[in-house]
């Protein structure tokens, strides 16, 4: 129970993280990319093949991040002036070009060369051998600390429903909707990280390396959010949210609207490149087939489901997402007397019939925005 909790937990912080880098590009920026994924398989090869060759996994890491964020380089100056169109088609051209160069040529796996068809296997992984138990303890404390943070961020999140309205009379007045909605975001979240709190402690202490690679894993993400709540908040945030909405504004008021998109694209690829790195570690082998198109637009879903343009409602899409994965995973069989291929077909079908009410009903996904939606542009 407690290791498969913990794998949850991993796969949803690691599709978080992804999630978060497609966010910053079209969530703020409005930049269509349907090709995240290309960041995700470089970022992951990138980490795997340096590390076989002796570099520290952290620079083997950041490595990957840097080369992700490059392609994003060059993605950006090969279409980036041109119409938002030309875009989504390259970079879902480029997320199959990447798979399918990996797939038919040799990779330098350690000190050979060996068909990228074969994939990449026997990899250095964090936290592998058991640590003693001072450093155990040093771990369960980062957790502690890193629950605590969570709790009281969500708590503050919600205490300050200050997100108020202005009536006729010019009285500010709270949100009932938006205060109920963010309780019962965040009672999930909260219930969910307890959970997964007492999971880590027992597979901390109990040494087991999926428990040390969440601890990393989390700690990452928690990082990358509270960076990129700044950033978003920032100027630099708001001349990103002014391009997505009309970049003529921006250009009359001087902004090189070009570098901002070049900006956001490099960065949500180096995001999406370190996600990369743990998801090959999560898998201990990966293979061209595990970076199919399918990841990024599930990732779309996580995105809109949650909210585009809010980096909470982006992790509450990645923990929806997953969860109703794992939950009809293990009771759909029991209600639905169809077979493993019919079922998965089936399992699609819902998600899709979930997504058309939620865009009649919530176009601007949970914790969106209306007035923010740039799905309809």
């Amino acid at each position: 129970m407690f290791e498969y909790l913990i794998f949850l937990a991993i796969s949803t912080a690691i599709f978080a993280l992804f999630a978060l880098g497609l966010n910053l590009q079209w969530g703020f920026t409005g930049l269509i990319n349907f090709g995240h994924i290309a960041f995700m398989t470089l970022g992951a090869y990138t980490t795997v093949l340096l590390s076989l060759k002796g570099v520290p996994l952290l620079i083997s890491a950041v490595a990957g991040a840097i080369v992700a964020a490059l392609l994003g380089l060059i993605i950006g100056f090969a279409t980036l002036r041109l119409r938002e169109d030309y875009l989504s088609i390259v970079t879902i051209g480029t997320g199959e070009l990447i798979r399918l160069v990996v797939n038919n040529q040799e990779l330098p796996v350690g000190d050979t060369w060996i068909s990228g068809a074969f994939g990449v296997q026997s990899y250095p992984i964090p936290l592998s051998t058991e640590p003693n138990l001072f450093v155990r303890f040093v771990m369960i404390g980062l957790l502690t600390l890193l629950a605590a943070v969570t709790f009281f961020t969500l708590w503050r999140w919600i205490r300050t429903t200050q997100i108020s309205r202005t009536t006729d009379l010019g009285k500010r007045t709270t949100s009932k909707q938006e205060f109920a909605s963010r309780l019962g975001v965040g009672i999930v979240l909260a219930v969910l990280a307890a959970a997964i709190y007492i999971s880590g402690v027992i597979g901390l202490y109990n040494y087991n390396p999926k428990a040390g690679l969440m601890l990393v894993l989390l700690l990452v993400l928690a990082f990358v959010y509270w960076r990129l709540e700044i950033l978003v908040r920032s100027p630099w945030g708001r001349i990103l949210k002014a391009i997505r909405e009309d970049e003529e504004i921006p250009k009359a008021l001087g902004k090189n609207v070009f570098w901002y998109k070049l900006q956001s694209l490099m960065l949500g690829g180096a995001i999406a490149g370190i996600a990369g790195a743990f998801f090959a570690w999560q898998l201990s082998a990966i293979y061209p087939d595990n970076f199919q198109p399918q990841i990024t637009f599930d990732t779309w879903i996580m995105v809109i489901l949650g909210g585009s343009g809010n980096n909470v409602g982006t992790i509450l899409g990645a923990v929806i997402f997953f969860a109703y994965d794992a939950l009809t995973r293990e009771v759909l069989p029991r209600i639905v007397p169809l077979d493993e291929a019919r079922l998965g077909a089936f399992r699609i079908m819902v998600i899709g019939l979930i997504l058309m009410v939620l865009m009649i009903w919530r176009p601007q996904g949970i914790l969106g925005k209306k007035e923010e939606l740039t799905l309809g542009k």
